[in-house]
């Protein structure tokens, strides 16, 4: 009786492991079809000589405030630094909100995906084509589990690290080399599941930080946007370092 509960359970575990790996396999496939199931926007500004970059605010869309939208709260605070908190404009074509506007030399794109985070990518690449932006010149703003709420890091390109919207983001340009801000939420505490933890508010006293945090990411996103000493210095640091290399940074970088 107790082998045969023994191999019910073994082909239990791997019918599980068997799903958990399908289902990673059909949310990238998911990302790609999406990405391609309405015809690209035209592509209208690719033949300017204006440097076009594009910052991207993963989350999911009607839950601001959550952790999981902290990088959709990071570029409202640009765009507010910016004065163009009024000019967010919703694009069908693109499934995001946006905001074009110049900055120093360059134009700059403002994105907020209007899809779940697992297939924010499917925005992203659909912008990027219609604005002829690089992989290289898009600088992804996400939360990250690993970093306690306080503290931020740029990664200069790399693995997704198990984070579902920039792994969407990585299937759907079929590139890794994007910069990404990646701003602490940290892990959940006791029995509270992941899940659970990403998609709840912020309390009233991790308000308190969020605010600085949010600042601060401000400052750090135009020094890497900002020619000279900006985002030239930061593709030269990825050259000597090679893809993947990350630092923390800003000032958050010492609130625990």
């Amino acid at each position: 009786m107790a082998a045969r509960v023994c191999r019910r359970l073994s082909q239990l575990l791997k019918d599980l492991v068997h799903f958990v790996v399908n289902l990673k396999k059909m949310r990238r496939v998911l990302s790609r079809v999406l990405s391609r199931l309405v015809p690209s926007p035209m592509q209208t500004e690719l033949h300017t000589e204006t440097r076009r970059k594009m910052v991207v605010g993963l989350g999911n869309p009607g839950m601001d405030g959550t952790r999981h939208n902290v990088g959709r709260a990071v570029l409202d605070a640009l765009a507010g630094r910016l004065g163009a908190s009024g000019r967010w404009r919703g694009d069908r074509q693109l499934w995001a909100e946006l905001v074009v506007c110049e900055l120093e030399t360059q134009r700059l794109i403002l994105l907020k995906p209007k899809l779940l985070m697992n297939v924010n990518g499917t925005a992203v690449a659909r912008a990027v084509r219609k604005f002829g932006v690089r992989p290289d010149d898009v600088l992804l703003v996400h939360d990250e589990l690993d970093k306690p709420l306080g503290k931020m890091a740029v990664k200069l390109g790399g693995s997704a690290r198990g984070h579902n919207g920039v792994r969407s983001c990585v299937d759907c340009l079929g590139s890794d080399v994007m910069r990404r801000l990646r701003v602490g939420i940290g892990r959940p505490l006791g029995r509270t599941s992941v899940d659970k933890h990403v998609l709840v508010r912020f309390s009233p006293d991790e308000r308190k930080v969020l605010d600085l945090v949010l600042v601060q990411s401000v400052d750090l996103l135009l020094s890497l946007l900002s020619p000279p000493g900006g985002a030239a210095d930061a593709q030269q640091q990825q050259k000597q370092t090679g893809g993947g290399a990350e630092e923390e940074a800003g000032p958050a970088a010492a609130q625990t």
